[in-house]
């Protein structure tokens, strides 16, 4: 049973595995000329996660490869003395397993577990999907056309796929009011295990580097009244754009925008949510932010994605391939966890940019407070908390046995 996915970041990879694994024949296609090796930004990966990449036997490099961040100093404007924090000990507390990476590094790590078994198309993108009985056709913007049985679109936030069967990107996302850019810069401050960030009302610029990295990565996360005009695409005006956010900021966050005309990578996007009331049409599906990202760098969005890619996965093989029960079933094992992470992101959005200097000093207050304590304390007051900082932990994954190969349902 042939099933094209579009995207070979993460939900991608994480996809392609298992249904190779049960017996699926996949191809992933990917935009890009080549597996990106930029860096890319930090990710996170909570129990849920950590234990499916224990089961594709990645986690060994997973954790070699993480940041090894466990301490932030916090600067606020117009403060001269920063907090330390430990925040190590803070995501410890969130979370049982947890594994800081750099995005690219995860997206290689689970490139390298899949391309002996699974075909990958890079620097081509799909230009249509024709739905017939029996399958899918299949045009691309530069390929020979092709007949796969099921589509899946794991393609981010801006998901072709998705806009092909679903509509226009504008009448799913939900702007939270942020956002957020990355970009690489030196690492002169040398930081290793520490970031360093910069707070005042309404934004946040911080560095950090990771202990394998030669470079740094600088991000900032800003609010605004209103959506920002600007296309995806134009990195320019997005550059623009963050200049006057962080207009008269401190002279550290000054340095880390004269580096904008100099970097070898640049992120940019707003901090939207996808909410959708089925991810699903037809033979066509969607898997991590195409289909339910609860927004970047404030929603656990990447353990979301390899969960709902597993999930995936097994419940095409418990249903023997048949998408009209597969889809449905997936939708419903995964859906109270994406409601969740929608709902964490509203808060943590508001939680990591203040808005006020009151509640920055409220902000700071609650990481004295978490560098003090005892870590077994923090830990419990972790899962009292009702906010759902520890909600990734609350999932539980279930034990899809891998079968043999699958044939193609005609329906």
């Amino acid at each position: 049973m042939r099933i094209l996915i579009s995207g070979a970041s993460v939900a991608g990879p994480v996809l392609a595995y298992w249904l190779h694994r049960h017996g699926f024949t996949p191809t992933v296609v990917e935009r890009a000329p080549a597996p990106r090796k930029t860096g890319g930004h930090a990710v996170d990966l909570f129990t849920p996660a950590m234990e499916i990449a224990e089961r594709m036997g990645v986690l060994e490099r997973v954790q070699a490869k993480a940041t090894g961040t466990e301490h932030l100093t916090f600067h606020r404007e117009g403060i001269a003395r920063p907090v330390e924090v430990g925040i190590g000990r803070f995501l410890r507390s969130v979370s049982d397993r947890h594994a800081e990476i750099m995005r690219d590094d995860l997206a290689e790590i689970l490139h390298d577990a899949t391309r002996d078994d699974v075909e990958y198309v890079f620097g081509d993108s799909i230009a249509s999907i024709a739905e017939r009985d029996d399958g899918l056709d299949v045009a691309f913007d530069t390929g020979a056309p092709r007949r796969f049985d099921l589509v899946i679109g794991a393609d981010g936030l801006h998901s072709n796929v998705r806009r092909l069967t679903f509509g226009e990107e504008s009448r799913f996302t939900h702007w939270i009011g942020a956002y957020l850019a990355v970009l690489s810069m030196p690492n002169d401050l040398g930081l290793d295990g520490r970031m360093v960030t910069y707070s005042g009302p309404g934004r946040m610029a911080g560095v950090y580097g990771a202990r394998h990295m030669d470079d740094a990565r600088a991000v900032f996360l800003f609010r605004t009244d209103r959506p920002l005009d600007y296309h995806h695409r134009d990195t320019e005006r997005q550059k623009d754009l963050l200049r006057q956010a962080f207009a008269e900021a401190s002279p550290q966050v000054g340095r880390m925008l004269d580096e904008l005309d100099r970097t070898p990578a640049f992120y940019f996007d707003s901090i939207t949510q996808l909410r959708m009331d089925t991810w699903s049409r037809g033979r066509v599906t969607l898997a991590g932010d195409a289909g339910y990202g609860p927004g970047p760098a404030v929603g656990g969005g990447t353990s979301l994605a390899v969960v709902g890619a597993y999930v995936l996965a097994g419940e095409l093989a418990a249903a023997g391939g048949d998408h009209t029960r597969a889809f449905p079933a997936y939708e419903r094992e995964i859906g109270d966890y994406v409601r969740r992470s929608r709902a964490f992101a509203l808060g943590a959005a508001r939680g990591l940019i203040p808005g006020s200097h009151a509640r920055l000093r409220i902000l700071a207050a609650a990481a004295r407070l978490v560098t003090v304590l005892p870590e077994g304390t923090v830990r419990a007051l972790a899962k009292l908390n009702r906010s759902g900082v520890r909600l990734h932990d609350t999932v539980t994954l279930k034990d899809y046995r891998p079968e043999g190969p699958v044939r193609a349902q005609s329906r």
